[in-house]
């Protein structure tokens, strides 16, 4: 499986068959695990087997450490630490994979709209404030399905709404156009860092990364 997981749809006018109608009243829950998982099951049950969707996009997920010529600067790093355990938190409850930090405040937490319209809505809510935007993978990550993405949009985005630094799972986020988005960033001055899965984030610790760097 390929592709945005747009959770809105279930509200839309949109008019399912009978199997995923009779899919959808048979979930207690409708959050991305739950829908995503069933319809899992429903083309198991068919023949047809779920792999890895990155399965021939490894050069595609970035190794831990600093991807931009800019490394966080002191204050950005604060922020992705904090922002690090939140995203973790709401991540393992299949809310959302992304938070938007300022000065060690949550400014915009993602639900059902995604990426890029939670930036644009931090943007309004902190105006003229820097941004810094935090996006992890879930604790238990299904690799077959809704594996974290950032592409050339996210970075636009990010420019647009003042956002200068971005954080992503290392081995476990897409980067669309990688080279190009690198640039992109480059030329925006945004910081990008890759984290180890593993990492317990704290501010100096992400510090240590990035001298290392």
């Amino acid at each position: 499986m390929a592709g945005q997981v747009k959770h809105n749809k279930i509200f839309s006018s949109i008019r399912p068959d009978w199997k995923l109608a009779k899919l959808l009243f048979s979930l207690p829950r409708k959050n991305t695990d739950s829908l995503i998982g069933a319809v899992a099951k429903i083309l198991e049950e068919e023949g047809i087997r779920l792999v890895d969707s990155t399965i021939f996009l490894k050069p595609l997920l970035p190794e831990p450490g600093v991807l931009t010529k800019r490394a966080p600067n002191e204050h950005e790093a604060g922020d992705i630490a904090y922002g690090h355990n939140i995203a973790r938190q709401i991540a393992a409850m299949d809310i959302g994979q992304t938070v938007v930090i300022s000065d060690q405040a949550c400014i915009a937490v993602e639900a059902m709209e995604g990426t890029d319209e939670t930036i644009s809505r931090a943007s309004r809510i902190a105006a003229g404030k820097a941004l810094t935007v935090v996006k992890v993978s879930k604790p238990k990550q299904d690799m077959r399905f809704d594996v974290p993405v950032v592409g050339l949009p996210t970075i636009e985005q990010m420019k647009t709404s003042g956002a200068t630094a971005l954080a992503v799972d290392a081995g476990r986020t897409l980067l669309f156009d990688r080279e190009k988005l690198i640039d992109m960033a480059n030329a925006c001055g945004i910081a990008i860092q890759a984290i180890a899965v593993e990492s317990v984030m704290e501010p100096k610790a992400v510090l240590k990364g990035i001298n290392k760097e």
